[in-house]
């Protein structure tokens, strides 16, 4: 099977935004080369590296390629998808992330084993108490573990990137056995199938984008959760009969600022709020937008660029 791979250059902190983009448009692999993680690996004192170029780390502040592999007959129609959602998405960051010259260059490439290599490269992740783990790996589980399996090809959520690693985090010491979990934005499903896993006895998860929705059901379906989990897809939460005692949203901070105001009608008195993909120059704009819906900050983390927020109402 032929495919295009189409490459975007791009920045460390853009890389996994364009991934993002990439997602909604393949279920065929994409792929980030950034050589911060080859530095990263080399300075990890468990790690022994045979030879590696002495002016490799000069490259630390140099390009990120991000490839997505999407299917020759599908190249036409999906690639002004990408054009468009990259250029939204470089007007949503303002200029208050390093973007890099965003150039997309595109060739044909033989893939018949592409997916195959690709899965090689994914592992089981550890946060905390959850093990995010890609379906087609075989984990055994140890005491005091949950196991999230995830089909990676659909939709993105993974658990490698901080903002989901951070949502992961909070959500553990946040849940409750009788909790009730509400997640916009759900892209892979990850944070509800989390969440009852973790004890939760509902969760309500929501998605605009249509690939998202389907991975969301199929996920919860491996995980054996479908009977506990419902998928919508939509914009924003409209029925507020619906309430949660714990609300996620790991999108970006302008899209989360536009949320703001509906929240409150379907987040439970004194339930929590936990937000992610912040970076640092949009944090002050996200804290207005929150404290002035009546929600109390409790808690911060921070991961490299980004910043995971829980509030409480």
């Amino acid at each position: 099977m032929k495919f295009t791979e189409l490459t975007v250059h791009t920045t460390t902190e853009g890389s996994e935004l364009i991934a993002d983009i990439f997602w909604r448009y393949t279920g065929y692999g994409v792929a980030i080369s950034d050589v911060k993680d080859v530095i990263a690996l080399q300075r990890d004192k468990t790690t022994y590296w045979d030879y590696m170029d002495d002016n490799l780390t000069e490259g630390e502040g140099g390009e990120v390629l991000v490839k997505a592999f999407i299917a020759l007959d599908e190249t036409e129609k999906v690639l002004p998808l990408i054009r468009r959602d990259i250029e939204e998405m470089q007007k949503n960051c303002g200029g208050a992330l390093p973007l890099g010259s965003l150039e997309t260059t595109k060739r044909e490439v033989e893939g018949d084993d592409w997916i195959e290599i690709w899965r090689k490269h994914f592992k089981p992740i550890k946060l905390g108490g959850v093990v995010v783990c890609p379906e087609w790996i075989e984990y055994e589980k140890q005491a005091g573990e949950e196991v999230v399996k995830l089909d990676n090809n659909m939709a993105f959520g993974t658990g490698e990137h901080e903002t989901t690693a951070m949502c992961v985090r909070l959500l553990q010491k946040y849940i409750r056995s009788d909790s009730v979990c509400i997640d916009v934005g759900c892209g892979s499903g990850i944070l509800g199938i989390s969440a009852i896993k973790l004890g939760a006895k509902f969760a309500y998860l929501t998605d605009i984008d249509y690939v998202a929705v389907e991975s969301a059901k199929h996920n919860a379906e491996i995980n054996g959760v479908s009977d506990k989990v419902t998928v919508a897809q939509s914009n924003l939460l409209n029925d507020s009969s619906l309430k949660g005692d714990i609300m996620l949203a790991n999108i970006t901070a302008e899209i989360l600022v536009g949320l703001a105001p509906s929240i409150p009608k379907n987040l439970k008195e004194g339930g929590t709020l936990i937000l992610s993909g912040i970076i640092e120059s949009r944090l002050d704009m996200v804290m207005r937008a929150f404290s002035a819906q009546g929600l109390s900050l409790k808690d911060t983390l921070r991961e490299g660029e980004w910043i995971a927020l829980a509030f409480s109402l």
